[in-house]
């Protein structure tokens, strides 16, 4: 299987049908397609009458070394009584495969979008992201990666300069851009930080609220920093992103510390994930289903947004970092 030919054409009802089946897992309802690009995910309704989840891993995205040491993250969360969603096991195991595919079968579970209007909802961040940090120390990813900005971005990099997508006019323009943007984050002061498990994708999308917030999708899990999981959270101007953070890391630090210089690799995460989005949606263009939903990539106004937003980043790296009040190195 070559990464341009993904083989999700053949994931048709039957073979769905058939590769639950295979592990006794019977439907009482069809099988409705939830949005997700990176994989292919449906909800069901199973004989038992409760309704599941199925997540059909990419191929060739992870390995099953990788996608084991995921479920066991969430199985070392959910033994410590967080709120995550797990997926379940069958006769012991958790990853299953029909044919070439890794899969999962996880609960469905319901719930409102994460609020960063209300304090109560970052006083419950805090408490999680608190726990899950925890028991994050307490092991280490043996197959999956660490973060490392300067490193991803340097390997990131040459692959969207080379993206048949982008304008041949502005091609120049994002080389010099992106060079300057890696010039910047490898000038900036080194910042020391503990490498832990963590979430990794923590945004707004994968937190939902039933009295209790409780996270879901941990794919992109990873050994990072503290600071990965909270960042992508934070809206607003300082003053509010400021207060923001105080009430998660008051909740957060009782149950682990929270090295407050791993403010300083918020702009560097931020570029970080600026390039290998695009990065991600030019590897994936091949999939029929990227062209159909992110028709605007192959639109030279968006090329064109994109690069006065690195040129922005750029300048906002040399800025002063965010900060907590005391603040001490």
């Amino acid at each position: 299987m070559t990464s341009a030919n993904f083989h999700f054409h053949q994931l048709q009802p039957d073979l769905l049908l058939d590769a639950l089946e295979s592990y006794q897992i019977r439907l009482e309802s069809g099988l409705m397609a939830l949005n997700s690009y990176e994989n292919r995910v449906y909800q069901f309704k199973a004989d038992d009458m409760q309704r599941y989840v199925v997540k059909f891993y990419r191929p060739e995205r992870w390995t099953a070394e990788q996608i084991g040491e995921e479920h066991q993250f969430c199985r070392d969360l959910q033994q410590a009584e967080l709120d995550i969603i797990a997926p379940l096991l069958f006769d012991g195991q958790s990853l299953l495969q029909y044919q070439h595919y890794y899969f999962a079968v996880f609960p469905s579970k319901g719930g409102r979008p994460f609020s960063a209007e209300q304090d109560e909802h970052w006083e419950q961040l805090g408490t999680l992201l608190g726990q899950l940090h925890q028991v994050g120390a307490a092991s280490t990813f043996q197959h999956r990666p660490t973060l490392q900005v300067h490193a991803e971005l340097q390997q990131a990099i040459p692959d969207l300069l080379q993206c048949p997508l982008l304008p041949a006019g502005l091609r120049p323009h994002y080389q010099r851009t992106l060079e300057q943007l890696l010039q910047t984050i490898q000038q900036l002061p080194a910042v020391k930080w503990r490498s832990r498990r963590i979430h990794g994708d923590c945004h707004a999308g994968n937190i939902l609220t039933d009295q209790q917030l409780f996270l879901l999708d941990f794919d992109d899990c990873l050994q990072g920093p503290a600071v990965q999981d909270f960042w992508m959270l934070l809206s607003g101007d300082e003053m509010e992103q400021r207060i923001q953070l105080e009430i998660l890391t008051e909740q957060y630090q009782n149950f682990t510390d929270f090295n407050q210089s791993e403010l300083a690799l918020i702009e560097p995460l931020r570029c970080r994930r600026m390039v290998l989005y695009m990065v991600w949606l030019a590897k994936r263009w091949a999939d029929p289903a990227f062209p159909l939903h992110f028709p605007w990539f192959t639109q030279e106004d968006y090329w064109q947004q994109q690069l006065q937003q690195l040129q922005q980043q750029n300048l906002r790296l040399q800025q002063p970092t965010l900060r907590l009040y005391p603040y001490d190195i």
